[in-house]
């Protein structure tokens, strides 16, 4: 078993991972994410690696969150700290207000790799998770044919995913993580490994998935045209140790639409963060 698959069916089982969180978290709304003076120090041998330095941020319920930053600037760190796969060593992060100590069904994840369970079909991927907590076999059925509708899998509910595309294999990810019923999608790089035409087709299914569920969203990408295309909000990291750069609020029209690519905001956009981030890696 992958260690991808095995971080699945840890995050799946642990429903209850959170507890009581008051120490000035967001509040109100559901999805709220409070990131607050995170620090992530790694042990190397004699001497230690300091991956991230006094992170904080404030996610709004439903918010679209894109974290961009050159590679080893901690942005994947920092998503593992908000799913629970990752333990701070200074600060905390709390969703709702509830402290994250660990896995929980509040977040759901989506790896960059596929890790879907090679031997259950499409449905039984996405129902997985409800499975595990007990839900009946009706209401499961009901689950996963709404996942199903939502990320257009239909037809392919009995198939496995060695007879998927890339961008199906993505798709009932998602779905898989949607069933569960969390409150925040946490992404990482999750289109990363597409051809460029799936993951522009990718891209405009995930917005579709996110207007219909209104599931906060933070998204980890190296791609400053997906960030642009994607997002509410731009959060950029720079290393040494990784910290918080500059914030982009995106006021690119509601609807996206690949003539958004062309608005003379995305062009703006794009040139601000790709002068911001050659800058930094110079």
């Amino acid at each position: 078993m992958s260690k991808a698959i095995e971080v699945v069916e840890k995050m799946a089982d642990n429903a209850q991972a959170a507890i009581k969180y008051d120490k000035g978290a967001a509040s109100g709304g559901l999805g709220s994410i409070s990131i607050q003076g995170i620090g992530k120090s790694f042990a190397t041998g004699k001497t230690t690696f300091r991956a991230l330095e006094n992170i904080d941020l404030e996610i709004g319920a439903n918010e679209f969150v894109t974290i961009v930053g050159p590679s080893g600037c901690g942005k994947s760190t920092l998503l593992r700290i908000v799913a629970g796969l990752e333990e701070a060593s200074e600060g905390d992060v709390g969703v709702d207000g509830d402290l994250v100590v660990g896995p929980g069904a509040d977040r759901g994840m989506v790896f960059q790799g596929y890790t879907l369970f090679p031997w259950l079909t499409v449905r039984q991927n996405i129902e997985y998770g409800p499975k595990l907590k007990g839900i009946s076999i009706l209401e499961r059925r009901a689950i996963s044919n709404r996942y199903l509708r939502i990320t257009r899998l239909e037809s392919f509910a009995n198939r496995f995913p060695k007879q998927l595309s890339g961008g199906m294999k993505q798709r009932v990810a998602i779905a898989r993580a949607l069933a569960n019923g969390p409150k925040v999608l946490l992404m990482d790089e999750p289109f990363g490994a597409l051809d460029a035409q799936t993951k522009l087709e990718m891209q405009e299914a995930l917005l579709d998935v996110w207007e219909k569920e209104k599931t906060t969203v933070l998204f980890i990408t190296h791609d400053i045209d997906e960030a642009i295309f994607l997002s509410q909000r731009i959060v950029v990291m720079g290393a040494g140790p990784g910290r918080i750069l500059k914030e982009y609020p995106v006021t690119l029209p509601a609807e996206r639409t690949s003539e958004v690519r062309e608005h003379p905001e995305f062009l703006k956009l794009r040139r601000e963060l790709t002068a911001l981030l050659k800058h930094k890696e110079e």
